[in-house]
Parts: C-alpha cells; structure tokens; sequence
C-alpha cells in the first residue's frame, strides 16, 4: 500500500475556494496510486468561527482559570470540526472519506496539557481504516494522554501530526500544504529578489525553521528525518512541486551535498540583548544568572561567556521580567532593546573560509553594526539592531548571490 500523508494548514480549508483546491491535490494522488491520509488544521486565522486563537478568545480575561485539561479540551475543537467538515465535502465528492480524531488515530501521547509529547503511534485502527477507504482525514495537533484526556501538541502541532504519521505508516512523502510556493531563500515580504527552493536538507529547514522562517515546525522536520520521509513543502493553490526537504539538497539517497554554499537567510526580530558584567573576584556569575533565567522559565538564546561578563538575548516580551531578576541578586545589567538576530544557513558552510569576511564585509559596508556574533556548523548568527534588520537580510541575500 502506497500512502501519502498531505497536511492542510487553517488557511487551506477555512472556505469552499481553499477546500476546492486541496480536493484537486488529494484527487490526483488517488490518480497516482497512493492511499491518502490528510491531516487539517483548524479553520482561518483569529476572528474566524472555529480557528484556534478564536476559540481561545471565548474565555476572554478568564484563561487563568482554566486548567491545562480544559485549556486542551476546548482548543482540540477546532481541528475536530475541520476534519469532519472536510471528509463530508471529500464524500459529497464521490471519494470514500471518513474523519479521525487524534487519538483515534493513533497519537499516544503523556499527560503535559498544552505541549503535550508523543510517547507511541497506534495507527491500526487507521491502516485497516485505508484498506477500504480512499482518505483518511485525521484532526491534527492533538492525542490522548494514558487516562484518556484529550492533549495538544503545542505550537506546529499539525505539522507535528502529519510527520508523526508519515513515519508511523512509513509514507512516501509529507506533503505541507501552505499559502507559499515552498521554501524561499528568505522571507519574500522583506526580500523582493527572494527566489523558491528546490531541494533543502532536513538539517537546513530545521535551522531556517528555528531562526525566524515559519513555513514548517522544527519539531516536525526532526521526526521525518528521523525516519528519512521527504517531506515536500507546497502551495495549496499551485501545482508546482514546491520544496523536497531530505537527506540531501540533491533529494535522493546516495548524492552529495553540492548546491550553493549559502541556502537561505532568516531573520527574528523583537530581541533584547543583556550583558551581565561579572562581580570582582567571584567565578560563578555565569551558573547564577542561567539558573535564575531557567528558574523564571526565561528562554535564553545567542550567549556569550568570558570571564568577565556573560551575554545573552531574551524575548522582548520579558526583558522586563530578566532585568527585575538581575537586579534582585545584585547585578547591574546593560540592556540593549529593539533587536534582531539575522542567520545565514547552508549546510555546506562548515570549514570553507570566507564566509565569516563576507558577512562582516557586506554588513559593514552599509553602516550596519554587529552586535553579537556566533556560529555552528551550518549557522552564522548575527545580532543586529531591529531597525537595521530589513538592510541587513537583504545585503546578505544579494552578498551570497541567492536571487540566481
């Protein structure tokens, strides 16, 4: 049995137009052979009747009130609706459809309401379901915890769903359906010179995925890699193939990673950077700024450490919070609000000379200052301040030539 598991995101199947089109999509994989299990996200965006943030906006000021059980209960809603509604309009279209709630397709998940994990795929109530169903249609980002309580998978949990399925029936591809025609080499409404790519990597889409670029969850790409499925990133309202996301930027086993140096450029913005300078004659500043920052469930990102000082960003929704913090033990901390981190990501980067000078380069010659600076074998990271970010991705698209 071939399968293909293709993942339609809210605004693919809010209305009757975007539902048209993910019908021709999963009409012509039946035409190919394959046994199709679609996973859909809840309907629209915020202010649309059944999305997820509306729903959310039902308990108003009262959320605080609401335990993490109730929190997934309500929210898994939205998912629930869509997939009964789209496997009724894949009936009235003559397919034989039938909807799948997340546990009933198997997620097994534990008990952490609200970003819940995947402990095991049960999917034979789904196999035996495709043995005489043409589509299955399953309610992604949700499980059942081992009581039986309905979880959600967090942020991306669709896209999370989808992977997971693919590596459970051990598909031919994930298909991601999105309003975009694929991966760009960096985000097309800041870049206007940004061109699609064919093929990326599982490791190059992770790190673009985790530095800024939004059309598919890290969380997702580590599952299909793990279980080596391609996953293609495509648009719901074109027939183009959009991205291959392998093993390899040649999309098949066996090739080597030849393509262009540099894959793509992402950006983050609203960060703040903090330096914590040490106190004379003590050694552990370092230990007792990070464990006070974990303490407060502080996400730390792009540190620095020396002797002297640490250095480290924040999100600037608490950069308050880490101030107060810091200040409370002691500490007089300099904060640099207003930025923005700015990655060059190619998996081939490792070792080849050149790429540190050109970004240094290129930056500097537009009056751009680097605030922070780090790199790992397929990463440059730069810090930048956030009004500078715009002229910085894009002197980096055109310094890497990524518009050829």
């Amino acid at each position: 049995m071939k399968i293909l598991v293709q993942k339609f995101g809210g605004t693919s199947v809010k209305d009757h137009e975007g539902r048209e089109q993910a019908y021709k999509h999963i009409s012509l994989a039946l035409e190919q052979g394959y046994k199709v299990v679609v996973v859909v996200s809840a309907m629209g965006r915020n202010g649309d009747p059944y999305a997820t943030d509306t729903l959310m906006s039902l308990l108003y000021g009262e959320a605080e009130d609401v335990t993490g059980r109730e929190h997934d209960l309500l929210l898994s809603c939205g998912e629930t609706i869509s997939s009964v509604v789209f496997s009724s309009m894949l009936r009235k279209k003559g397919l034989n459809s039938a909807a799948l709630t997340g546990a009933q397709a198997g997620f097994m998940t534990n008990d952490d309401h609200t970003n819940a994990k995947i402990l095991e795929m049960n999917c034979s109530r789904l196999k035996e379901m495709l043995e005489t169903s043409d589509v299955a249609v399953v309610a992604g980002f949700q499980g059942a915890a081992p009581n039986g309580d309905i979880t959600t998978l967090g942020r991306g949990g669709s896209d999370t769903s989808a992977a997971a399925l693919g590596a459970a029936l051990n598909a031919e591809y994930i298909d991601i359906f999105t309003d975009v025609e694929g991966v760009m080499t960096a985000d097309p409404r800041i870049v206007e010179s940004a061109r699609p790519l064919v093929n990326v990597t599982y490791t190059e889409i992770c790190n673009l995925a985790y530095q800024g670029a939004k059309v598919i969850h890290p969380r997702a790409v580590e599952i299909a890699m793990q279980a080596k499925v391609p996953i293609r990133i495509r648009s719901t309202y074109s027939d183009k193939e959009g991205t291959l996301v392998a093993a390899n930027s040649a999309g098949k086993m066996g090739s080597d990673v030849t393509e262009q140096l540099i894959t793509g450029i992402a950006h983050m913005a609203n960060v703040s950077q903090i330096k914590v300078a040490a106190k004379r004659g003590e050694y552990h500043t370092q230990t007792d700024v990070f464990k006070a920052m974990a303490k407060n469930s502080i996400s730390v990102d792009f540190f620095n450490i020396t002797p002297n000082e640490v250095v480290y960003t924040v999100p600037g929704s608490v950069t308050n919070k880490a101030v107060e913090i810091l200040e409370s033990m002691g500490y007089h901390p300099t904060v640099t609000k207003k930025c923005a981190k700015v990655s060059v990501v190619g998996a081939s980067i490792m070792g080849v000379p050149g790429v540190m000078a050109t970004i240094v380069s290129s930056l500097s010659d537009q009056g751009i200052q680097i605030l922070q600076s780090a790199d790992s074998h397929t990463t440059i990271w730069v810090l930048v301040n956030e009004e500078n970010m715009i002229s910085a991705v894009n002197t980096l698209h055109e310094a890497f030539e990524l518009s050829k």
